[in-house]
């Protein structure tokens, strides 16, 4: 089997798509709308607004990791 080389821009692509907190993914498949369209809104309001929407992405991510931290180390009862 052929092993595929990415070019630098691909990887850096990729791995910021499935590393990177996953907070525009998480609101892509809330409001239904591509993830890619929710990072270009944070991208230019954050032109916009010089910066301020990057303090509600990180809060944003900070309550996702939050909340999958919860849900992880929770034990319902009959699994004891």
């Amino acid at each position: 089997m052929k092993k595929f080389d990415y070019s630098p821009i691909e990887k850096s692509r990729t791995f910021i798509e499935t590393n990177i907190y996953g907070v525009c993914a998480y609101l892509g498949r809330k409001l239904d709308i591509p993830s890619k369209k929710v990072r270009l809104f944070f991208v230019y309001a954050s032109f916009l607004a010089l910066g301020s929407p990057v303090i509600i992405y990180l809060s944003l991510a900070f309550v996702l990791n939050l909340r999958y931290m919860v849900k992880t180390q929770r034990n319902p009862v009959w699994d004891i």
